[in-house]
């Protein structure tokens, strides 16, 4: 079987699926490795490099499409067509799209796959379970944006993060709140604390407490916290609006004295709730930064613009979208070696093999067969379920 690795459709993607270091691997299960010429160059790897791994270049999509079992690619679906083509339109009957494909937020890009015949999965829907590890996409660009995060409010805080004793006197460190205690929230944690600033952080689930501390931060309190906030999978679970309300109310003296507030509180498939009143944002100090990295849910800040950076009062609020193609080189590496474990799980001796009694194959499947499996993605299309939906039940 062949693994085709177009050039991503979006104009702000610089990621690629996969980097020159995973082709053979590949080779080596069997499989041969397609790459659209100069699909990798945003990310730092140039065409000469996959050669040089045993790869094969496509002059342009269509080929690609044209000469590809797989197809794997970084961004979400798109129903608009990039510079006059849409790559929806090149896929066929029978072939398979593995990616970060955002099935919740472009329901009719799915339909269209389905309608196509094409079988497709996403990987927002690996199941939180260790043998999955390897294929955790989200977990891979969650500690990527994180991190970057933690620089986006260095550079814009008018202050220094470390502590400094000089001729001039001594500079107090930075406090930094981060809300949501994840992989992006444990990951700004400890960036954070390396450039020197005094930590913070709160998580509804209390089991995240020892992991904020180790990490030398100060767990806060609210006397919120449940293990009602987690799925059985292990991805966050939305709370009712009383609890969001008493948080807030809790949450704003912290905020208050704080210099940088980074919230990390998405849930999948769902809008992201509003942690940071425009009455919070008032009782910041001038100078001080938020960022949003549920922007791309709507923004747990509630003056957040995805996509923008505004201010209110002297404060700086940014809701970053897609971070991890900021860092394209190392998102690159860790999405490529997280697409190649799955495909080792998919494909056994060069076949697909559907067992859809494996979760992570299960969980993932969005379209096969001209139907469109996810229950979750009917719903929002309106569709009834039918004999293939995978529910979300299963999913728990």
């Amino acid at each position: 079987m062949v693994v085709g690795v177009p050039c991503e459709s979006s104009p702000h993607e610089r990621r690629v699926a996969l980097v020159p270091a995973v082709v053979p691997t590949l080779v080596k299960a069997g499989l041969k490795v397609l790459v659209e010429r100069g699909a990798g160059e945003n990310a730092g790897f140039p065409d000469t490099a996959y050669e040089e791994q045993g790869a094969s270049l496509a002059s342009d999509q269509t080929q690609l499409f044209s000469n590809t079992d797989i197809v794997v690619q970084v961004h979400g679906l798109t129903n608009k067509p990039p510079l006059g083509k849409n790559p929806l339109e090149l896929m066929r009957s029978g072939q398979i799209l593995v990616g970060l494909l955002n099935p919740f937020g472009a329901p009719e890009a799915v339909k269209m796959l389905a309608t196509r015949g094409v079988t497709a999965f996403t990987l927002e829907l690996l199941p939180r379970i260790s043998r999955a590890q390897p294929m955790d996409a989200l977990t891979s660009m969650a500690t990527i944006a994180g991190y970057k995060a933690v620089l986006l409010a260095a550079g814009a805080l008018k202050k220094m993060f470390p502590m400094m004793i000089t001729a001039a006197g001594t500079i107090t460190p930075a406090r930094v709140f981060v809300v949501g205690a994840g992989v992006a929230g444990l990951q700004a944690i400890a960036t954070a604390r390396r450039l020197g600033a005094v930590v913070q952080s709160y998580d509804v689930r209390p089991a995240v407490k020892e992991q904020v501390e180790s990490l030398g931060a100060k767990f806060i309190e609210l006397g919120l916290e449940t293990q009602e906030a987690e799925t059985a999978g292990g991805y966050a679970k939305a709370m009712g609006e009383e609890f969001y309300r008493r948080q807030r109310e809790m949450m704003k003296q912290v905020v208050a004295e704080s210099d940088v507030v980074i919230t990390t509180a998405a849930i999948p498939g769902k809008k992201a709730p509003i942690l940071i009143t425009q009455e919070m944002v008032q009782g910041m100090h001038p100078g001080s930064v938020i960022i949003d990295l549920a922007a791309e849910g709507g923004g747990n800040c509630e003056l957040t613009k995805p996509g923008e950076s505004v201010e209110a009062n002297g404060v700086t609020i940014f809701g970053p979208l897609n971070l991890p193609s900021t860092i394209p080189y190392h998102a690159s590496q860790m999405y490529a070696r997280n697409v190649t474990a799955f495909l080792l799980n998919l494909i056994k001796d060069r076949e697909l093999h559907l067992n859809l009694e494996d979760p992570i194959i299960r969980d993932t499947l969005l379209t096969h067969k001209g139907e469109l499996v996810n229950l979750q993605v009917r719903e929002l299309l309106g569709l009834p379920a039918s004999a293939l939906s995978i529910s979300e039940k299963s999913r728990s």
